[in-house]
């Protein structure tokens, strides 16, 4: 298997993981401490959480029959988007802080460069 295709694989796998253990504390541990409101801010992060894992495991697969540096880096924008997006909407909802939501938009555009690039890659790869 190719490096890139086992990174992105691996990270998919990972993520995923932690996208159910994050999801579960959720749903398990916090419905209880947190008020409605900041329990939906919380569900919306694991949501894009997990819709994002299956996008790094399908850039994983592709990763197996093309090696494209869009591909690479479209891996690393959802990456990038899953910590800052879904990591910024877990550490708002469970702190509090809503300065914390300031930089949830930084990895929306994480993720819409994902997609652009993956993209990108797919027409490139003909």
């Amino acid at each position: 298997m190719n490096p890139t295709a086992k990174l992105f694989l691996s990270l998919g796998a990972i993520s995923g993981a932690l996208a159910v253990l994050i999801g579960a504390f959720g749903a398990h541990g916090l419905k209880d401490k947190l008020c409605e409101k900041m329990l939906v801010v919380y569900k919306t992060g694991v949501e894009y959480h997990f819709y994002h894992t299956l996008a790094l495991l399908a850039i994983g697969l592709l990763s197996l029959y093309y090696k494209s540096a869009l591909l690479t880096a479209s891996g690393w924008s959802m990456v990038a988007g899953i910590v800052i997006f879904s990591g910024s909407l877990y550490a708002l909802s469970i702190s509090g802080v809503r300065g914390l939501g300031a930089i949830t938009p930084i990895g929306g555009l994480c993720f819409i460069i994902g997609w652009v690039l993956l993209a990108g890659a797919i027409i490139k790869a003909g």
